[in-house]
């Protein structure tokens, strides 16, 4: 049966709310790209102050930071909020724009800070009266986009117990979207953001004048040839039950237009669901490159740039378990093809990664990664609610 929530936890949560719009408003105001967060891993520390909560900072090449509270169960449960904001310039006017020339919290890790911070803060304060029936792990991590900020938190310590005992048996995050509506949450069992690959590639050809391309082996002709060829991969190569997606983003050659260049460099993303799908997309990638570029009298040199992000798979009965403390939640969220570094995690222990609704309403709000995105504040009181049922749902097991 569920354990019936907390009366406590919106009480103090109501408490502390309009704290912590203010240190959402202040984190995006003071964002920081990845391995940079040093405003936002301040702002942690001082927060997780306020309540004595312990803490240990440092990690994941400095701006990461593990939070811990005891509590009475053999595992402890891992609650992660990422930290880190996007190279791009914000177009929003309102008073707590960015005030970082081409940064922004344009994926809403400013929220999810926030709400991590709320969340250990709300069950301190419950801690002081009554033992947690668990102990909870806070990890806010550096550098999700792109970075692995998450696995190199795994590789110093965060989940086996060696900075704070015990180790994690179970570990939970969550994204703000704003496809769904304030107030709802979604997620699904299984394969939930993709694995993805960034990729450079350079065509080698010879160059010369653009007046005699009959005496040249030209690259530009080959890699477009590439580009084209290469979104066959999807359509004939992959089952179309399947998803994959070989995207090519930037192509670079040529100095000017009389000079036909020797070579041209090509980068994108390659991404999969399914690990096999993922190994075919790789190889039919590098065959189609090195074979087509040989067509035309060239060369090509793929790199599969590190780090790649594995596909976040949700476990069933960590899935399971959210459903218990949030039985509205809809498990029939599809996949996304984005990347997510809470894959490393899912990876190690049985893992939940969810959605939390920030549309209001009907109306459209701009989506993530958009120079006008910003987190709605009326999403906060859910994801620290959600997050303190976690780490207070009753439960005849030891996360085994």
């Amino acid at each position: 049966m569920p354990t019936p929530p907390d009366s406590r936890v919106t009480s103090f949560i109501e408490e502390i709310l309009p704290d912590l719009i203010q240190v959402r408003h202040e984190l995006h105001q003071n964002p920081g790209i990845g391995y940079e967060e040093t405003y936002a891993n301040q702002v942690v520390q001082r927060e997780l102050a306020r309540d004595s909560i312990q803490f240990r900072t440092g990690l994941a090449g400095g701006t990461g930071l593990v939070a811990h509270l005891p509590g009475q169960a053999s595992k402890a449960i891992g609650l992660r909020a990422d930290m880190d904001a996007l190279p791009m310039q914000e177009l929003n006017t309102f008073a707590h724009a960015s005030q970082v020339p081409n940064v922004m919290h344009a994926c809403g890790h400013d929220g999810h800070t926030t709400i991590l911070i709320g969340a250990a803060r709300v069950l301190a304060k419950l801690a002081r009266s009554t033992p947690l029936p668990r102990p909870v792990t806070f990890v806010f991590q550096p550098a999700e986009e792109g970075g692995a900020g998450g696995k190199r938190m795994i590789e110093d310590g965060c989940l086996d117990g060696s900075i704070f005992a015990p180790a994690v048996g179970r570990m939970f995050a969550l994204h703000g979207w704003p496809e769904i509506e304030v107030g709802r949450i979604a997620t699904r069992i299984g394969p939930i953001t993709a694995a993805t690959y960034v990729f450079n590639l350079k065509v080698t050809g010879v160059g010369g004048h653009a007046a005699f391309p009959h005496t040249v082996r030209d690259p530009i002709v080959a890699a477009a040839a590439i580009i084209t060829a290469s979104q066959t991969i999807v359509s004939r190569n992959v089952d179309p039950l399947n998803s994959a997606v070989v995207s090519i983003t930037q192509f670079h050659g040529g100095t000017t237009f009389n000079i036909i260049p020797g070579e041209v460099l090509l980068q994108g993303t390659i991404r999969a669901l399914d690990p096999a799908v993922e190994e075919l997309v790789l190889r039919r990638f590098t065959e189609i490159a090195s074979q087509i570029a040989a067509a035309h009298g060239c060369t090509a040199e793929v790199e599969m740039r590190e780090p790649h992000y594995p596909v976040t798979v949700n476990a069933a009965e960590a899935i399971h378990f959210l459903k218990e403390v949030a039985p509205g939640v809809e498990t029939d969220m599809a996949p996304v093809m984005g990347g997510e570094d809470f894959a490393y995690y899912s990876e190690k222990v049985p893992s939940g990664f969810f959605a939390i609704g920030m549309r209001p309403g009907k109306e459209r709000i701009p989506g993530l990664h958009h120079p006008k995105f910003d987190f709605n504040d009326n999403a906060i009181r859910v994801g620290i609610e959600t997050f303190c049922q976690l780490a207070l749902h009753e439960v005849n097991e030891q996360f085994a």
